[in-house]
Formats: structure tokens, sequence, C-alpha cells
């Protein structure tokens, strides 16, 4: 009785985006980059930040991350970031007594998800992260839409649970992922500095 309801879709994706009104971005970066690896490509993140839009009207896009400041590589990525559209929420590494290094930035997303909450009509969070369910939870409750956009593989189903809409990374993966026709100045800077002292834990 309960397996037709999979494939029962209640909106067309068309009418889903016509409803989408001020859109803000939530990139949990540590968790893109595993996905992308897990996924085989590199972002391309002039792309992501269309694909994510998708013509709607942007009110800002945040990327959070760990730093390593003695690291040029991601200081140059960074800073491209900053400057082609995103707003780069930066958190320094902490070293951990096994020898990796961390930063968790759930609460800084959480927080800028509830402060935002009246400003945005729908919030777009890029991550997998089941710590961030409560928070979009109840910015879903104060009137605003939530879409959760991550790996499957690697998404807490509490999160998706409260989500208005999910989008499994894989299905467009062909839409976000660097081309060999790509020429953009932030080629680079390769983000594997970024991957292995981001490693989730």
């Amino acid at each position: 009785m309960y397996d037709d309801f999979e494939d029962d879709l209640l909106f067309t994706p068309e009418q889903m985006l016509e409803n989408r009104g001020r859109v803000a971005i939530f990139i949990d970066g540590s968790n893109l980059f595993y996905a992308a690896l897990q996924l085989g490509i590199e972002i391309d993140y002039t792309r992501l930040l269309y694909r994510l839009t998708e013509g709607s009207r942007l009110l800002r896009a945040f990327f959070y991350t760990g730093v390593d400041r003695t690291n040029e590589k991601q200081q140059g990525f960074l800073l491209w970031m900053r400057r082609n559209g995103y707003r780069v929420i930066a958190k320094d590494l902490v070293q951990l007594p096994d020898g990796s290094k961390k930063a968790n930035l759930d609460v800084e997303i959480a927080v800028d998800l509830m402060a935002l909450v009246g400003s945005y009509d729908t919030a777009i969070i890029v991550s997998g992260d089941g710590d961030l369910a409560y928070a979009a939870n109840s910015v879903s409750y104060r009137g605003a839409r939530v879409e959760v956009v991550s790996l499957r593989s690697m998404t807490s189903d509490s999160l998706i649970n409260v989500a208005d809409h999910y989008i499994d990374l894989d299905q467009i993966k062909e839409d976000i992922q660097k081309t060999s026709r790509t020429n953009l100045a932030y080629n680079s800077y390769p983000t594997v500095g970024m991957l292995e002292q981001n490693k989730p834990r």
C-alpha cells in the first residue's frame, strides 16, 4: 500500500521552483568536499551557484569551512570564493590529540539559518549533517521553505525528513562539476588541502 508513494510526486519540479522566493544558501564546505570525492568530481562553484538558485532571487550564499592560515592555496581559493558570490565563514582548524585537524561549523550554520529567517523565503542547506535538522525544522515552522542538497549515502534521515524538498548530489553532478571547457580563475587553487584538514570524524 505504501510502496506507491515514493514515485508519486505531488508537484512537478517546475511548480516547486515557482514558490521559492528569495533564496539563501548555506554550504557545509567539508561535507560538500567529501561528497564530491565520493562522486569522483571536482565542484565548479560558479555552476553550483547557478544550479542551486535556478533563476530565483539570491539573498546570499554562505560557505562554511575550517581553515589553515598557513595554507596559501586554500587562502587563494577562499579569496576567489569571496570575490565570486560567496560569503565565506571560516574557522581555524583545531589540532586533535590523534594529530588530525578539525573545525566544526554546525553551530555557525544553525545560528545563521535562524538569524536570517524572515529575510529569505527558501533556505538551501548543502549538507547531510543530522545536527542541522533541529534548526532546519525551526525555520520551517517560522514560514521558510527548506531544501536539502547532499549525497544520499552521507545524509541523515532526520535532515531529509524536515526538508520540503531533497536533491541528491548524484542526480545533479553533471550540472555542477568542472569540465575541460571550464576556464575559471580558481582552477589553480585545488581543494585537496582542505579535504585532508577538514576530514569529518
